[in-house]
């Protein structure tokens, strides 16, 4: 917003301000207490039929989307959580009073009306009033729809004032309250299928002493009773699979993840994640799971097997693709990192196909980043990437034929990583090995390596069967199926720097 429409801007809010004290001064409430509505602007619309043949007085409450004062009649639109209404208002039926007090209301006002139904000349389903009130004044003008040398644009289009002002964007782009409608109906339908799959939705502690379960730093903080560093959650994993142990055999929780990174179109640093754990299950049975999920979820709110994301159009038919970790980057680059001896050679090969990582100190972590530049942006159909380097998945189990590789998979779709699996590493042995080799990367500097966690040994030790588990990125599963560009368009309010 430039200092012109700042001034502009500021001017219309201080008319308004002396609105409210001017209803204040007549001893009208411009902010009562209560008011309940009997219907929504798509109800009578969809009804009118019946409502109108009754005369029937509706009372509705939203805002003040238009208004058309012509003399001793007017028209205007009022806006519900349903959509928008037509209503007519007349001095003759209200008075003078109350048709005073709508002429002055401003676009935006949170109004309630009341009226019966009836058809204008031009056939619009109309509401005719009997009463208007104003419920709360909308102080700060909303921003419209300008034209300008022909040209219609979004007054409320830079993004980062959108994501910071959500209530703003919700008020004005119909399209940002569709996206989180459907959010919140994934949501739901992920847990209408875990559900009849026979898991139990359960809760783990969001701080934690050791923070665990994934490769990440995570945020630090203190409970001042205790004297003790607490973290907040990375992932619930291990604490999911002690449940595992406890007797629980399947068992979900979705609900949000902490960790200390960067902001980017696919990564916010609080988000949404789905894990899932079932005893008696493998890396094969979880695959199955995500396949199933998929199709439910998609099905669910209408949008199976095919559709469109950006420039693309994704086809969610089951079975799905399948490659190996190792195959894939090969096939992408040339580079069979399967039979690379050394980390020079490694990050050699990996600067030849234009990807530094000279500050890798491993080889697969090498190939991790080349992963992540040459080939992930290329899986846009969707596909498994089985058969990871064991030194990447700490928690996983070693494939018996090899054990260099752990049977996990992650999905791909859209050039973007949906989620992570595993046969879940039972033995506490090994465990206690790859927790080690953890520690002292950590030491060697690497932040995000795992911590050691005694007490999920201890439990390993009483006998965790054989187990397959399962990580969904909800945001992303949402930013797929509402075609959003952004992780932080998927999320009411993302984290942001300071204005």
């Amino acid at each position: 917003m430039n200092n012109e429409q700042e001034q502009e801007q500021n001017q219309l809010t201080e008319q308004r301000i002396k609105k409210v004290q001017e209803l204040k001064s007549k001893g009208i409430n411009p902010y009562p207490i209560r008011y309940f509505p009997t219907a929504h602007s798509l109800e009578l619309i969809e009804n009118f039929e019946k409502y109108s043949s009754e005369q029937t007085i509706f009372k509705l409450g939203g805002r003040l989307h238009s208004k058309r004062v012509m003399g001793k009649a007017s028209f205007g639109h009022i806006k519900d959580k349903t959509g928008t209404i037509q209503f007519y208002i007349s001095k003759d039926d209200i008075g003078e009073e109350t048709y005073s007090l709508f002429k002055s209301l401003d676009l935006g006002d949170q109004i309630g009306i009341e009226g019966y139904l009836f058809k204008t000349q031009k056939g619009e389903i109309t509401l005719h009033l009997t009463n208007i009130i104003l419920l709360a004044k909308c102080i700060r003008p909303l921003p419209v729809v300008k034209e300008k040398d022909g040209v219609i644009f979004d007054a409320f289009s830079d993004k980062e004032q959108r994501y910071r002002m959500r209530y703003v964007d919700l008020v004005v782009n119909d399209f940002v309250k569709e996206t989180f409608i459907l959010r919140s109906k994934i949501i739901a339908e992920v847990r209408n299928f875990f559900t009849k799959e026979g898991f139990l939705e359960v809760e783990t502690p969001m701080m934690q002493p050791i923070a665990g379960g994934a490769a990440a730093k995570p945020f630090i903080t203190h409970h001042n009773a205790l004297d003790m560093k607490l973290y907040l959650r990375i992932a619930p994993e291990l604490y999911l699979k002690r449940l595992i142990v406890g007797g629980m055999d399947r068992v979900f929780e979705l609900n949000r993840n902490f960790r200390n990174e960067g902001i980017s179109i696919k990564h916010n640093p609080e988000f949404t994640m789905l894990e899932a754990y079932m005893a008696y299950g493998d890396m094969e049975s979880m695959l199955q799971i995500t396949e199933r999920l998929f199709e439910h979820v998609g099905r669910a709110i209408g949008k199976w097997p095919k559709l469109q994301y950006g420039e693309y159009e994704v086809d969610l038919t089951t079975p799905w693709k399948r490659a190996k970790y190792v195959d894939i980057i090969q096939e992408y680059t040339g580079i069979d990192f399967s039979k690379i001896q050394t980390l020079q050679e490694a990050q050699e090969k990996a600067q030849s196909k234009g990807v530094n990582a000279s500050s890798c100190n491993s080889i697969w972590k090498v190939a991790d980043e080349v992963f992540s530049e040459k080939v992930e942006p290329n899986l846009i159909q969707p596909i498994f990437i089985t058969d990871y380097p064991k030194e990447l998945s700490p928690l996983a189990k070693s494939r018996e034929e090899n054990p260099n590789y752990v049977e996990r998979f992650e999905p791909y779709i859209v050039g973007r990583e949906m989620g992570n699996a595993f046969s879940e590493l039972n033995d506490p042995f090994d465990q206690r090995e790859r927790f080690e080799e953890q520690v002292k990367q950590r030491e060697a500097g690497d932040e995000e390596a795992f911590m050691m966690d005694y007490d999920f040994l201890r439990a390993l030790e009483y006998g965790m069967p054989p187990t397959g588990g399962l990580g969904i990125g909800i945001d992303r599963m949402v930013m797929l199926f509402t075609n959003s560009a952004s992780i932080r368009d998927t999320i009411f309010f993302p984290l942001l720097r300071p204005e």
